[in-house]
């Protein structure tokens, strides 16, 4: 279907999910793109007059009484606001990077990586400090294949109950004593000015985050990756560690069905990365980690995507369909 122009050609219409962590997300990302424009990003008005927000609701949103990898994976968090920007009704998208699957609809793009926000997973109870300290066969509720992977690697006696719903309904449950603790993406729980309601938070070395968790992807058609307000987004240490993530995705194939974290840093000027994925009842865990130096090389990009895909690889061969349900 041809692209629909926006009315004004001045602006950029933006697409996000419904959620209250989905809409304090885009509406950071609103404002940022207001003032690229030129407009004054403390003035509501004049925001919404040049970056326009539409709330889409997605499959991933409407179905919440199931796991993702049982209604067509993660995905359908993104499903129907790339149909909207694949026919022009925004012009970009907003999303939590975990949610954006390994390979993107033919036309799109990552345009934009802005700075990541922290990417450890946090540790919320209604008592205990850490996960060593629950108490035999408690019952932690996730909704992620991969924490409960981790969790029953390091804790195999935990009851793992399925825990889906936005972050205030998961807190609600945990409250009513549905669950005896909760994980959660602690940037999330920041960006909501909940911060302060974890009990403890996650070592990424010891147990690393969802590929690409706490960065937002600023997704575009590809004829638009290089415009002027989408270059002023891009935070390029971010951009780097998430790339490097993401090939691990990709080589292994990454979906809901397959426990799967990294984690990327930078240290001096090599991108450092550690992979690791599960069986989904945590009895095996395969790890490889491994560096790469990025100051000399003229593609960096390339270079962090490529260590990316040659760990994740490296245990793709040696775990086989063990990481797999």
């Amino acid at each position: 279907m041809p692209s629909q122009p926006p009315a004004n050609p001045g602006q950029v219409r933006i697409g996000a999910r419904g959620s209250k962590l989905s809409l304090a997300q885009a509406g950071h990302m609103q404002r940022r793109i207001a003032a690229a424009l030129g407009a004054d990003p403390a003035d509501p008005a004049a925001v919404e007059a040049v970056a326009p927000l539409t709330v889409i609701t997605t499959t991933g949103d409407r179905v919440q009484d199931r796991r993702l990898l049982e209604i067509g994976g993660k995905g359908l968090f993104t499903k129907e606001i790339e149909e909207a920007l694949i026919e022009g009704r925004i012009d970009c998208a907003i999303h939590s990077m975990k949610d954006v699957p390994a390979e993107l609809p033919p036309g799109l793009c990552i345009a934009a990586i802005p700075e990541r926000e922290d990417p450890r997973d946090a540790f919320l109870s209604r008592g205990p400090l850490t996960l060593e300290d629950l108490s035999q066969g408690a019952k932690l509720g996730t909704a992620s294949l991969r924490r409960q992977a981790q969790s029953l690697y390091r804790r195999p006696d935990l009851d793992v109950q399925m825990l889906r719903g936005n972050v205030d309904t998961r807190l609600a449950k945990l409250a009513a004593g549905e669950a005896d603790a909760i994980l959660l993406a602690y940037a999330g729980l920041r960006r909501l000015g909940l911060g302060d309601l974890p009990k403890s938070l996650i070592d990424p070395k010891e147990a690393p985050p969802a590929p690409g968790q706490g960065a937002l992807a600023i997704e575009t058609r590809e004829a638009d990756r290089d415009l002027p307000w989408v270059a002023g987004l891009r935070c390029e240490t971010t951009t780097l560690c998430v790339t490097a993530e993401r090939g691990a995705l990709v080589a292994l194939e990454g979906s809901c069905k397959t426990p799967i974290g990294a984690h990327a840093w930078l240290e001096g000027g090599s991108i450092q990365l550690i992979v690791e994925a599960l069986s989904p009842g945590g009895s095996a865990r395969f790890r490889h980690a491994g560096d790469t130096e990025i100051s000399q090389l003229s593609d960096p990009l390339r270079s962090a995507r490529d260590l990316g895909f040659s760990l994740g690889q490296a245990i793709k061969d040696e775990a086989g369909d063990t990481i797999v349900l």
